[in-house]
């Protein structure tokens, strides 16, 4: 395996060097969080082997990992170079060597999608309602469309009065069944600030006739302004577009292909761009997975379009990879490739492709194969065997099997826990524990005496005494759980507070090269 360290300053130009590189940040969820490059993925030691295929899915890309100066890195390593992977290297120092050079660190998740968007909002001058605007339209019994862009199971969770489901991606295609009057207002909501902006400018784009604006500060902004939310929502219906709606559709696409000059592309040339081993290529499916499940193009993998510009870094790894983006008519991929081309993306839309085929090739979850049955467990407890419990800090904290320890994958010391066969694995999340047991077993050369996943329910279920640690693991120690403003959604208005001064303040922390890759697109043909 080709292998070598890399100091932060060598590291830093190769990130925008015009080459394939997969910068990952190693370290578990609440450190990644609380601090990582702006350029780089999380790819968590505790389930690499299962999310390394899918975000980088070609074998030979250059790839940099970070861990916390705790050389996890070095294991991390050997586990890509054991899936395929030839060109690993590590940066020297991990994060600490970051700072150290100058760099920042950037706090929260979905960094680059989030800056973005508020350099969108400047860009174009996004039009927007305040929360008490919105309110007082609603109280006067104002007619608006009030369209919540987030995905379906956040909607779900908490929205606004009146709101309706509306995925960003769907609402151009969407729109023409939503709403006929083309002077009613209609205003794009989300928890904050990216997609109400983005989802505003995406039917912008369509210069259609109707006054669009994005809420200011989304939800949280609502909520700080002393107005309630409506929880556990039943979600609406997302109207069929008719056969009409479909061809305007399809004439808006081309519109918006000849207008920001997208590239396009035909299915046999991706076809044959998916077997090259030495290029990255993802193929999206922007469309709803309802649709997805229903019959899309060969190879492709289900990324409805809203979320993959919102959370693109979940989705792919690899900067400069080739990403070919899919759907029936063409809308969803054309605007989505607009805003994917404005974050520095080399983005193809995919044309005349045959959506017959209904395997989801998305790579199976590396899990664990139970060794023991709940019945058995509460036997060998019951005759003092020792258990480890490798669910997530907080769900240990909510509720554990008593006596058991915690462990998480990458703090884990296999000597001190002695003969492996001495212990029974426990835990909610078959993937978590399959790291922790090929670990043991390639460090030891034994395996535990069993391992058997199950929930707290069941654990009860079985006559075993389930007890409750509110403060266990520490929050230093749950290295799992990201605890900056976690809070914002469940009441804590200092938290949503904080979230909206950090995303606003995201743009000013960026240093040059980092801007140089944000570039919105504008029309080349007006």
């Amino acid at each position: 395996m080709q292998m070598k360290e890399l100091t932060a300053q060598q590291l830093k130009p190769l990130l925008t060097d015009g080459g394939e590189i997969a910068f990952l940040d190693i370290r578990e969820h609440g450190q990644y969080g609380e601090g990582h490059p702006f350029f780089s993925v999380h790819l968590p030691f505790s389930k690499i082997e299962t999310l390394a295929p899918r975000l980088m899915p070609c074998r030979s890309v250059r790839c940099v990992l970070m861990d916390n100066g705790d050389d996890v890195s070095i294991r991390a390593a050997g586990i890509l170079e054991s899936l395929g992977y030839s060109n690993v290297n590590i940066l020297k120092g991990g994060s600490f060597a970051w700072t150290e050079a100058g760099y920042t660190l950037f706090k929260g998740v979905n960094v680059p999608s989030k800056t973005f968007g508020e350099l969108v909002e400047h860009e174009f001058d996004t039009k927007s309602v305040s929360a008490e605007e919105l309110h007082s339209m609603q109280a006067d019994g104002k007619e608006l469309l009030l369209l919540d862009g987030r995905s379906r199971a956040e909607f779900h969770k908490m929205s606004l009065p009146q709101a309706k489901s509306c995925p960003n991606a769907e609402l151009g295609y969407r729109l023409p069944m939503l709403v006929s009057n083309p002077n009613i207002p209609v205003i794009i909501n989300c928890a904050g600030r990216t997609r109400s902006i983005i989802g505003a400018q995406s039917l912008s784009l369509l210069n259609i006739s109707n006054p669009v604006y994005a809420l200011k500060n989304g939800t949280q902004g609502w909520r700080l302004a002393g107005f309630d939310l409506v929880n556990n929502i039943a979600i609406n219906n997302l109207p069929t577009p008719t056969k009409e709606a479909l061809e305007h559709g399809r004439e808006k696409a081309e519109e918006l292909i000849t207008r920001y000059n997208l590239n396009t592309v035909t299915e046999d040339i991706v076809q044959n761009w998916l077997k090259d081993k030495n290029q990255t290529s993802y193929l999206f499916d922007v469309r709803t997975e309802e649709e997805f499940s229903q019959g899309h193009v060969k190879n492709s993998i289900s990324a409805p379009g809203g979320q993959l510009v919102q959370a693109t870094d979940e989705k792919l790894a690899v900067r400069n990879a080739r990403i070919i983006l899919s759907c029936d008519n063409g809308l969803r991929s054309a605007i989505t490739a607009i805003w994917l081309a404005g974050m520095g993306h080399k983005v193809w839309i995919l044309q005349d492709s045959d959506m017959s085929d209904t395997a989801d090739i998305t790579p199976e979850n590396v899990r664990v194969i139970q060794t023991m049955t709940l019945p058995e467990l509460k036997m060998h407890i019951d005759n003092g065997l020792k258990i480890l419990d490798a669910s997530t800090g907080l769900n240990y904290r909510k509720g554990h099997i008593k006596g058991a320890k915690w462990v998480t994958r990458a703090r884990i010391n296999y000597e001190e826990l002695g003969n492996p066969e001495d212990w029974v694995l426990t835990g909610s999340c078959r993937m978590l524990m399959g790291g922790i047991a090929r670990d043991i077993e390639a460090t030891t050369g034994k395996k535990f005496k069993g391992i058997v996943k199950g929930s707290i329910e069941e654990w009860r279920a079985q006559g075993l005494e389930i007890i409750a640690t509110p403060d266990q693991p520490t929050e230093r120690e749950c290295i799992d759980y990201l605890f900056f403003v976690h809070d914002r959604h469940d009441g804590n208005l200092d938290a949503a507070r904080q979230y909206l001064k950090w995303e606003i303040g995201l743009l000013a922390l960026l240093d040059a090269q980092e801007r140089s890759v944000l570039s919105p697109l504008h029309p080349v043909i007006k």
